[in-house]
Formats: structure tokens, C-alpha cells, sequence
């Protein structure tokens, strides 16, 4: 399995410039759908005693994913999973980590509905924001109607998430013949193509495009909201959608159960359970300095007056 992985990684190196591609500087969104979408999204009026938003999960201050291995809801009650970054989400081909949400508007669902998260009903979502004065005016005045719907809600909350891109990374830069990468850099790119990191990490956002198995050649013991839980296919058993790298060195912890507190250790545990072998440390240190290319510059929609 190593060496069928090497190859690929190895024919995937010869044209990686079509294998990685650069994030575009904008992206196409409704201004003032996502203006009210990026109010709901730090207003804590969505959940059920007023204390949680989206983000309390997906902390600006910590690349928009959570700091610790699960997030915790309305009442202190304690979430199962890690919470991912939502910068690049747009890109993903589905959502969460398990697939089970289709699309950006599909995924808010399950927050709002998550008795461990804002345990809120479609009902209780529409009754509060109805009695909330500039909640009314201003749906009104984007959506034209005199009663918020709860799709109303999903569709801003998700039309601002697709405002959050993080263009210009380093490595975009490099792809685009900008700038150079260090040595280092150049090495660690060379060895995640050359050990096959690229065969799933791949695409504009580096991932997010494809589901895969964690555990491909050694056992990973603790999957839980796999790909199986969906489609109850033995298969599926500890499949995920892979997440993207981008700015992955702002979003520890890492994977589905934040078992992984440092970069370090992702990488390691990746090469055991992924590749079958523990790598070495200077090889390490060499895919943590690409990693740390994929950094980008975070921007939000309304405050970019040329989108």
C-alpha cells in the first residue's frame, strides 16, 4: 500500500500546478443577504438561552474553527465532534464531516437544530426574530416580505459564509510565479506530493472535494460521525470528507475528534495511519513549513467594496 501510494504521489508531482489551484481574490454573493448573514452569524438571538452563535464554534480569533477538541452549546452541554474552519467552506464539495449536509445552506440545519449546540426549532428561530424590530426591517427591506422564514435565515447566514475566502496564501502566490518559497517550503512541498499527501489534499481548497478513509493502513480506533453513520455501508466505516490544509496552522486541534493538538502531531498521525510508517522529524519540519504557506489573507465580504 506505501509504495502504490508513492507512485501516485510521485505521477501527481510531474504536473502539480494543475493538482493545487490558487484561490481567486473574489467570489460572487449577495451584498446585503450577506450583510444580515454575517449579523446572525455573531448574534447569540439563535440559540435557545441566548448564549451560543456560530461564532462561539468558529472563532475569528482561531482561523473560524473552535480551539478545543469538542465545542460546547446552550447550557454547557458538550458537542460530540470537532468544530472545522468555515473560511473556504464555499469550495467544499459537501459539508460537515461526515458529507451529511449538501451545501453552505444546508449545513447551518444542523447547529440551530443540534440539541447540544443551539437546540432551536424552525419555529422558536422564526417567532424571535419576527418580534425583533431590526431583524423585521431589515429582511424586509432584502427580502421583500413581512415575515422572516427560516429559509430566509439559512440562505443569509450561508451567502455571508460564502463571503469568507482567504486568497493570496504564499503558495498561491508561488503557483501564480509571484514569489519564491524557501528551502525548506520547497522540500516540504516536494515530500507531500512525493509521499502522496496530494493524492487527497488536493484542488482549490486542498481538500474538501473528495471523501477518504482515515486509517488506510493502519486501524483508526476512534471514528465516530463518519460517512457510515449515513449510509450504514461497512465501507464507510471511518470515511470522512477530507478537510481543506488552508490555514490549517491557525485551526488546531486537528481531525474529526481533536486528538492532534499540534501540526506536528497531525502530520505524524497522518504518515502512521494514512502511509503505514512513522515519519521522520526533519520531514516534519519540512511539510510544516509548506503547511504553513497555505496561510491566506482572511477577508469578509463587506468589507471589500471591490467584490
Amino acid at each position: 500500500m506505501r509504495i502504490k501510494l508513492l507512485l501516485v504521489g510521485l505521477s501527481l508531482s510531474l504536473f502539480a500546478g494543475d493538482v493545487i489551484l490558487p484561490i481567486t481574490n473574489k467570489v460572487d454573493y449577495d451584498k446585503q443577504k450577506a450583510q444580515i448573514g454575517q449579523e446572525l452569524f455573531f448574534d447569540p438571538i439563535l440559540s435557545k438561552d441566548k448564549t451560543i452563535s456560530c461564532a462561539s464554534c468558529h472563532k475569528p480569533s482561531h482561523g473560524w474553527a473552535d480551539d478545543t477538541k469538542v465545542s460546547y452549546g446552550v447550557g454547557g452541554a458538550k458537542g460530540k465532534i470537532n468544530s472545522p474552519t468555515v473560511l473556504n467552506a464555499v469550495y467544499n464539495f459537501k459539508q460537515l464531516w461526515n458529507g451529511g449536509a449538501k451545501d453552505l445552506k444546508d449545513q447551518v440545519k444542523g447547529p440551530i437544530h443540534n440539541q447540544h449546540e443551539m437546540n432551536m426549532s424552525n419555529e422558536q428561530v422564526e417567532k424571535r426574530l419576527n418580534n425583533n424590530s431590526r431583524y423585521k426591517e431589515e429582511f424586509k427591506e432584502v427580502y421583500h416580505t413581512d415575515h422572516i422564514s427560516y429559509d430566509n435565515v439559512l440562505d443569509a447566514i450561508s451567502e455571508f459564509e460564502k463571503t469568507l475566502i482567504t486568497p493570496n496564501s504564499k503558495f498561491d502566490k508561488y503557483l501564480k510565479g509571484e514569489v519564491e518559497l524557501t528551502e525548506d517550503e520547497k522540500k516540504g512541498s516536494v515530500l507531500f506530493k512525493s509521499l502522496g499527501c496530494v493524492t487527497c489534499h488536493n484542488g482549490t481548497n486542498i481538500g474538501g472535494n473528495s471523501f477518504q478513509k482515515i486509517g488506510i493502513v493502519i486501524e483508526y480506533k476512534n471514528c465516530f460521525k463518519d460517512k457510515y453513520e449515513i449510509t450504514k455501508r461497512e465501507f464507510d466505516r471511518c470515511v470522512y470528507k477530507v478537510p481543506t490544509l488552508r490555514n490549517i496552522e491557525l485551526t488546531s486541534p486537528y481531525f474529526h475528534d481533536g486528538s492532534a493538538k499540534t501540526l506536528e502531531g497531525a502530520i505524524k498521525k497522518m504518515s502512521y495511519h494514512n502511509l503505514g510508517f512513522e515519519i521522520e522529524d526533519d520531514k516534519v519540519k519540512y511539510i510544516k513549513a509548506f503547511l504553513k504557506t497555505l496561510t491566506g489573507e482572511i477577508t469578509i465580504g463587506d468589507n471589500d467594496d471591490e467584490k
